[in-house]
C-alpha cells in the first residue's frame, strides 16, 4: 500500500553511519519502553542519494531498465491482460516490468484478491485498486491518487498520480491500465531509477515488503535481471578498469569473508541493522566475519580498538578500513571492508544508497583513519582453530 507518510530524510554523511555503544544502550532501554506501551514512531522514507561515478570500476551507465523475459511461472500465473500491461508500462517508463508485477502480486494478487478496496470502495486505510493507491481524503493512506477514485480525465487535479493510462477518458484507480502506470510513476518519483529497494520502501514502509516484492520479481523473470541507475552500477560492477576481477583475497578465509560481504550488495542501509535484510556499516562487517565463525565487536569504535592495525599500503581484501568522521580525534564513525584496488564494500548511510562497492579515498569522503586485520587477532585465530578441531 502506498504510504503518504513518506518524506525526504535529511542528508546523512559518514557521520553516524554506524551504531555506537551509547546508541545500542539507548536501544535496549527503548525495547523496555515498547514492552510496556505502544510507541508511535512517524514513518520516514530514506531519500535515495545518487553516488558519484565510482572510479576504478568498469561500469557502463544505462538510464533505461533492461527488460527481462517472462518466466514460465509468470506466463502461467499472471493474468494475460496484467502481464501485457506490466511489460508495456515497464518498457515505456524504463522500469523492470517484473518489479511492477511484484508490486501487483503483493498488493492484490494482480487484482484477484477478494479483500476490500480492490475492485470497489477502499480498504481500512483508504487504499484502493489493484496497486493499492491511497484514494480517500482524510484516510490513513491519504490521497496519493488525487481526486476521486473514478473521475473524468478532464477533472483530474494536478496533484496525485492518477492517470488515464488507456486514453478512455476516465481516470480509474480500479482499472489496471490506469493504476499500473501510476504505480510506475510513483516509484520513479521516489528514486526507482537510482535505488529500486528504497523506492519500494517508499511505496510501503516495511523492508519485508521490499524483499517480498523483489522475491516475486525474481520468480517472474526468466534468468537474472537488473534494476537501473548509477547506484545499481556500483552494486553490480565486477571488474577493475584493467578488466581484472575485483575482491580477490589472498587466502581462503579472507575470500570467504569478502564473498559474504559482496553478496550483500544491493541490500539497504539501516542504522543499527544487523541483517539479514539490511545492515549498517559495522553490522555488515561483523556479519561477514560471523559467517566464518569469527566473533568481532559490534560497533566501529570497538572494531577499531580490536585491531590489529595494518599500515596503509599493506591492506588486503578482507581487512577493515576506518574513517575519521565527526567525534573525538582518532575515533572512527564508519567502517568498510577492503576488497582491493583502493575499493571497499560498505553500508554507507541512510541517504547514500544500498550496500555497494566504492573507493575509500574518493573526493568528499572523510579521511581514512587506518586499517585492521581481524583474522590476525589472537581471539579470532583461536575461534577458527577450535572450529577445525
Amino acid at each position: 500500500m502506498i504510504s503518504l507518510f513518506a518524506k525526504p530524510a535529511a542528508r546523512n554523511t559518514d557521520a553516524g553511519s554506524c551504531a555506537t555503544r551509547l546508541a545500542i544502550g539507548v536501544g535496549v532501554l527503548m525495547l523496555g519502553a515498547i514492552a510496556v506501551g505502544v510507541v508511535i514512531v512517524p514513518m520516514t522514507a530514506m531519500n535515495p542519494g545518487i553516488i558519484n561515478a565510482v572510479g576504478g570500476l568498469q561500469c557502463t551507465s544505462d538510464d533505461s531498465a533492461q527488460q527481462a523475459e517472462s518466466s514460465g511461472y509468470a506466463e502461467d500465473s499472471i493474468p494475460e491482460n496484467y502481464l501485457e500491461l506490466y511489460r508495456s508500462v515497464g518498457e515505456e517508463k524504463g522500469l523492470p516490468w517484473n518489479v511492477l508485477a511484484g508490486v501487483g502480486q503483493v498488493e492484490s494478487k494482480h487484482g484477484r484478491w477478494d479483500g476490500p478496496g480492490i475492485t470497489e470502495g477502499h480498504n481500512d486505510w483508504g487504499a484502493a485498486g489493484p496497486m493499492q493507491f491511497g484514494a480517500l481524503d482524510g484516510s490513513a493512506a491519504g490521497n496519493s491518487w488525487g481526486g476521486e477514485p473514478i473521475m473524468d480525465a478532464g477533472d483530474r487535479p494536478e496533484a496525485g498520480y492518477g492517470q488515464d493510462g488507456n486514453d478512455d477518458g476516465v481516470v480509474n484507480v480500479y482499472d489496471p491500465a490506469d493504476a499500473i502506470p501510476a504505480a510506475a510513476d510513483y516509484l520513479i518519483a521516489h528514486g526507482a531509477r537510482e535505488n529500486m529497494r528504497e523506492a519500494l520502501y517508499g511505496y510501503n514502509h516495511a523492508w519485508w515488503y521490499v524483499e517480498d516484492v523483489m522475491g516475486w520479481a525474481e520468480q517472474y523473470a526468466e534468468g537474472d535481471f537488473e534494476t537501473s541507475g548509477s547506484i545499481q552500477q556500483a552494486v553490480n560492477c565486477e571488474l577493475t578498469d584493467e578488466g581484472e576481477p575485483i575482491a580477490q583475497a589472498p587466502d581462503e578465509l579472507s575470500q570467504a569473508v569478502v564473498d559474504w560481504a559482496m553478496d550483500q550488495r544491493g541490500k539497504p542501509y539501516e542504522w543499527g541493522g544487523t541483517g539479514p535484510y539490511a545492515y549498517d556499516c559495522s553490522g555488515l562487517v561483523q556479519g561477514a566475519y560471523k559467517s566464518i565463525g569469527a566473533a568481532i565487536p559490534r560497533v566501529s569504535q570497538d572494531q577499531w580498538a580490536f585491531g590489529p592495525k595494518i599500515p596503509e599500503g599493506q591492506e588486503q581484501p578482507g581487512d577493515l578500513v576506518f574513517f575519521n568522521v565527526e567525534g573525538p580525534a582518532g575515533t572512527p564513525g564508519h567502517v568498510g571492508m577492503v576488497i582491493g584496488d583502493g575499493l571497499m564494500v560498505e553500508a554507507w548511510c541512510t541517504d547514500c544508497g544500498p550496500i555497494a562497492v566504492r573507493e575509500y579515498h574518493a573526493p568528499g569522503r572523510s579521511d581514512v583513519l587506518g586499517f585492521t586485520r581481524p583474522l590476525e587477532h589472537p581471539d579470532v585465530k583461536a575461534q577458527l582453530e577450535s572450529r577445525e578441531q
